[in-house]
């Protein structure tokens, strides 16, 4: 349904997916996993044009991906931040300016490692009026929390290694702390329960669930 755009900034070029619908809706940039913009990504944004939504993933590894865990954990161990924020504050500002986006802010929605860039790229811009954090992390991520203008939608497994329950209860402290809006739910499953690529911890009860109440919560949010 989508395909490969480019956008610039500061000179800058970056690529990523753009998946449109058949009339202008809600704009929502979607974030990778540690694996890449890979084809499971693409599907994601590719659901989101179906259900209304114009939705694109910017590739965060410009060009790098991987299907091995341990490549997967270098690539993400290796992200330069300021460089990964120059990119989502370019993905939204392109988002944004896309004739197929509705509205004058976007939501942003990530998993594993996307998780907690999504929920640091709501704290770089005012432009993101709503954030999902799928079972987000990444040890040198940290998002500024009072400069979160937006509603938070987290999403978590209770049996998850990476993401665990107590990690969990610490970013809600934090974002209770903070006065910062927020809404948790915790399934029985799997870190990347969301990700059916993957049939050794898909959940498809629990995606399907997940994602009925990501897209009620971006069609709340985004109105």
């Amino acid at each position: 349904m989508g395909g490969m755009i480019e956008f610039q900034s500061n000179g800058h070029t970056f690529q990523g997916y753009l998946a449109s619908p058949s009339q202008p809706g809600p704009g929502v940039v979607v974030i990778q996993e540690w694996w890449g913009l890979v084809d499971h990504i693409k599907d994601v944004c590719d659901r989101f044009a179906k259900a209304g939504f114009n939705a694109l993933a910017p590739d965060i590894y410009q060009g790098e991906s991987t299907t091995e865990p341990e490549e997967a954990g270098t690539l993400m161990m290796a992200l330069r931040v300021p460089e990964a924020a120059e990119i989502l504050t370019s993905a939204v500002d392109a988002l944004l300016a896309n004739p197929m986006t509705q509205g004058d802010r976007v939501g942003t929605v990530g998993f594993c490692m996307g998780g907690q860039l999504s929920l640091f790229a709501a704290t770089l811009t005012p432009k993101v009026g709503a954030c999902v954090n799928f079972y987000g992390i990444h040890p040198h991520v940290q998002p500024e929390l009072a400069n979160l203008h937006c509603k938070v939608l987290g999403i978590f497994g209770s049996r998850d290694h990476m993401t665990s329950p107590e990690v969990v209860a610490d970013l809600s402290a934090k974002l209770d702390a903070a006065g910062k809006a927020h809404e948790f739910h915790t399934y029985d499953a799997d870190h990347a329960f969301f990700n059916d690529s993957r049939p050794e911890v898909y959940n498809a009860e629990a995606a399907a669930d997940a994602w009925s109440r990501m897209l009620a919560f971006f069609r709340s949010e985004l109105a």
